[in-house]
């Protein structure tokens, strides 16, 4: 009787040896990532030589408060748009979540916190599974799926709300300080929170066979799909995913402010995409990193503050980051024009 020789199987822990296309791509994201850090680094020394109070104690704890919800967000959609999707209704899932967990807190306020945090994300990790189970089944580009169920959530929150306002005299002092206060190292508990889910998701979409499928999903969708991967229930678990962030933004947001309506989170959706682009995440899918993202949702928030600062009029606020919105999708297409010139020279001189 013969042995069978079978190949060993790939571990999920892992990743295969990187192609030379591949680290290419890599020496192509940590390109345009350096270039958003350098601007963020030039706002804030122009910022800061303008009024040096802009680097105060306070004004960067602010700062770090007002970045925590939108890095948690850029996470999440980073994954989304990885796979070559997105998701517009995390602003309105934010909102209702928000409002929700306002109200939790007023009806029980000896809730502990971690009961809050829980049901936040598992309701927004609802809501984003049957985001994930629209466009995974029907074939319905994401785009029209999360438009349209960026409304129906908005008008729950506002059946829901009624018109009452929750406020933050209402809120459970506990909660709101962990809102507000500073944590280890004077860092307040958002930031912290933001950097875990940061650190989480790039380990995963890094370390992990599955992580490393959503690229291949984003990067050609034909081709994973003759390769065996399941492109459904990939998409699915990252819509999921990024419910369940939307999910734990939502009570950030809840601690962060206190005050809560129908209004909360309007027009967030928007500024998490810019968010994830600015920072180096292809808007048409398969590359980019989390970290990217976050300094992308650092540079945006950071420019809210620091333009007001430098007394530029607010039209001009929105125009810089649409100016910053264009340069970088220019600058990902040129890059990725490059790469592509570059690995047919090198597959035609190795024939």
């Amino acid at each position: 009787m013969s042995a069978t020789r079978t190949e060993p199987r790939e571990s999920a822990m892992e990743p295969p040896e990187p192609t030379g296309k591949t680290r290419a791509a890599r020496h192509v994201t940590v390109v345009r990532e350096l270039g958003v850090v350098a601007v963020l680094v030039l706002l804030v020394a122009v910022t800061f030589a303008t009024n040096s109070r802009f680097l105060s104690e306070q004004s960067v704890r602010d700062l770090l408060l007002g970045a925590a919800i939108l890095v948690v967000l850029a996470a999440g959609q980073t994954l989304v748009i990885i796979t070559r999707n997105v998701d517009l209704s995390v602003g309105s899932l934010v909102g209702l979540i928000a409002f929700g967990t306002g109200k939790l807190l007023v009806e029980y306020p000896g809730a502990p916190l971690v009961v809050a945090i829980s049901v936040g994300m598992l309701a927004g990790a609802a809501f984003g599974a049957l985001n994930g189970a629209l466009v995974a089944l029907a074939k319905v580009p994401a785009l029209v799926i999360t438009l349209g169920t960026l409304y129906i959530y908005r008008s729950i929150d506002h059946l829901w709300a009624s018109g009452q306002q929750i406020n933050a005299a209402d809120m459970p002092p506990g909660f709101l300080d962990f809102g507000r206060s500073a944590g280890v190292l004077g860092i307040p508990w958002l930031a912290w929170i933001a950097l875990v889910v940061v650190i989480i998701a790039s380990f995963a979409l890094h370390s992990f066979r599955s992580g490393r499928e959503l690229y291949a999903i984003g990067s050609d969708p034909d081709a994973a799909r003759l390769s065996g991967i399941p492109i459904g229930r990939r998409v699915f678990a990252v819509f999921a995913i990024n419910g369940a962030l939307a999910g734990l933004a939502g009570v950030l947001y809840a601690a962060r402010y206190g005050t809560l309506d129908a209004t909360v989170g309007t027009g967030l959706e928007l500024e998490v995409v810019a968010a994830v682009v600015i920072g180096g995440v292809a808007i048409f899918g398969g590359s980019g990193t989390v970290y990217g993202a976050a300094v992308g949702a650092i540079l945006l928030t950071t420019i809210d503050s620091a333009l007001p600062v430098l007394h530029v009029d607010p039209f001009w606020q929105l125009a810089f980051v649409g100016l910053l919105i264009l340069a970088a999708i220019g600058l990902d297409r040129l890059l990725s024009v490059r790469l592509t010139k570059r690995m047919k020279g090198r597959s035609a001189h190795a024939v």
